[in-house]
């Protein structure tokens, strides 16, 4: 053979083995990233996926395909063609980085092209594109602090780009009807936060600093849902009832919902308000306990939720509008619409804003902003309340006979309107974390939006996402809610059209 064609030979083989040496080397490398938890491989939303995570914790197989005669498949299977359907059934290879130079972004001017609608139990965007909305909680507009609650300890702009960094779209913001009013009044009680932490905070007041959060949060790709958590400032104001108090009417409340709409129509930032948080009241407790029925009564939820979605879109009829449920419904409501009835037996209870029964006599009527209609149910587990349905052995077939269905499962199955999930969370441990997984699951293959409670530390049943420096998360909790936020298989997806979600997330319109 030709001495140069030997060597010709020699040397495509020496390449041809350095080639497959760096091949095999990544592929080892990769691995041992995966083993080492460096890179996040889990099967996103899949009920398979869960059922395993559920099966190690309680021995028994679950089937939650016939669960109350709910097809699941069916559901699934007709939205194949909807783009949220297709993220949720990629493999998650999400990786979750975090930016190590925090300070202010740069705050682009407020947009109108981001409003939601309602299109049956969807949520879509202006061009009918499906979106799902995966949030978070945090309180502290209700509690007297007048800020967001942890800031005591944390930064704000660290917090706002973590909550977008690890790719939840949207945040819940508890507020009093209280605090709202003294801002319409030009009254701005004190904001209590550490100010050397937030030096670039210090010389506003508590409308300035939600205003400048607000900004923050725009810049990150975050959406905002605001909440009238309580009529009255305090860190136990959603205790009361009802939306009225001695000293907040039903009138202030009422205004307090128009002031904060009109005053932030021409911003989609934020995108939906959540009319009153968790109405309830037991049997007994007649005029001061919340009702659902078709009378004009102060305390009746379903018409004073009509007059609050109006106060709201009257001034901007662009937003969305949730609307809990309340805590009891007459088992009978031909017989006891009044509930004048004092015997318990006669109802049926939830969680406080958890039943939404009423829905099915009663739906809650916007006339033309039907469209901006969403039902909001809260639900927990046993570490916040020991409810009959979690007695015994429970399952995610029990809990959907017994609690989940026929109190507001059957909406969003019904197509009478997307539901969300307002609140639900608690702490990492059994009996709460099989309810967790559980809920999660419905979840994932309901693709039900939902707000997570909370990223607050100082939630005394819950716990929260960070822990008390309000700085550190705690990655066994965020690792369990992250198989439910919006992704691509590789990105967390945002509600804004042309900004990024955080620094690991993309826009709306990249992701259609």
């Amino acid at each position: 053979m030709d001495k140069k064609l030997k060597i010709i030979i020699i040397i495509q083989a020496f390449v041809v083995v350095f080639l497959l040496g760096i091949l095999l080397g990544m592929n080892i490398q990769k691995k041992r990233m995966i083993d080492n938890g460096n890179s996040i491989e889990d099967t996103s939303l899949t009920t398979d996926n869960v059922e395993d995570v559920v099966n190690e914790t309680k021995d028994h197989e679950q089937n939650t395909d016939d669960s109350n005669d709910v097809d699941v498949d069916n559901i699934e299977d007709s939205s194949k063609e909807e783009g949220v359907s297709q993220a949720t059934e990629t493999t998650n290879h999400v990786t979750v980085e975090r930016d190590v130079d925090y300070g202010a972004m740069d705050v682009p001017e407020p947009t109108t092209d981001d409003w939601l609608f309602v299109e049956g139990n969807k949520i879509v965007d202006k061009d009918g594109k499906e979106v799902w909305l995966t949030g978070i909680n945090w309180f502290g507009y209700n509690t007297g602090t007048n800020t967001f609650d942890g800031l005591w300890a944390g930064d704000m702009n660290t917090s706002v780009q973590e909550i977008a960094n690890h790719g939840f779209n949207v945040i819940r913001v508890p507020f009093s009807a209280e605090l709202i009013l003294q801002w319409s009044r030009g009254e701005y009680p004190q904001a209590n936060f550490n100010q050397a932490t937030n030096d670039y905070l210090v010389g506003m007041d508590s409308l300035q600093i939600f205003e400048y959060f607000l900004g923050q949060a725009r810049a990150n790709g975050l959406k905002v849902i605001i909440d009238i958590h309580s009529a009255e400032t305090n860190a136990s104001g959603h205790m009361i009832n009802l939306w009225y108090t001695e000293k907040i009417s039903r009138d202030d409340y009422l205004f307090a919902l128009s002031w904060m709409s009109d005053r932030y129509k021409n911003d989609d930032t934020i995108i939906a308000y959540d009319l009153k948080n968790e109405p309830h009241g037991k049997h007994y407790e007649g005029d001061a306990g919340a009702i659902w029925n078709d009378s004009t009564k102060d305390n009746n939820w379903k018409y004073v939720a009509e007059l609050a979605a109006d106060a709201v879109l009257s001034k901007n009829p662009n937003v969305l509008v949730l609307v809990e449920g309340i805590e009891i419904y007459p088992k009978d409501i031909k017989k006891n619409g009044d509930y004048a009835s004092q015997n318990e037996d006669d109802y049926f209870y939830n969680w406080w804003g958890g039943n939404l029964r009423g829905v099915a006599d009663y739906p809650v009527d916007l006339g033309e902003y039907q469209n901006k209609l969403i039902y909001s149910p809260h639900d927990y587990g046993p570490t916040v309340y020991a409810q009959p349905w979690f007695e015994g052995d429970f399952t995610y077939e029990s809990l959907m006979e017994d609690c989940w269905y026929d109190n507001w499962l059957y909406i969003h199955e019904e197509e009478i309107a997307p539901l969300l999930i307002g609140e639900w969370g608690g702490f990492m441990k059994e009996p709460n974390l099989e309810w967790m997984t559980y809920m999660r699951q419905l979840i994932g293959e309901y693709k039900l939006h939902h707000t997570f409670w909370c990223f607050n530390a100082n939630s005394g049943d819950t716990g929260g996402m960070v822990l008390d420096d309000f700085t550190t998360w705690d990655e066994e909790k965020y690792a369990f809610v992250k198989e439910v936020l919006w992704n691509d298989g590789e990105h967390f997806i945002g509600l804004d059209h042309e900004i990024p979600l955080g620094i690991n997330g993309i826009s709306l319109g990249e992701y259609y």
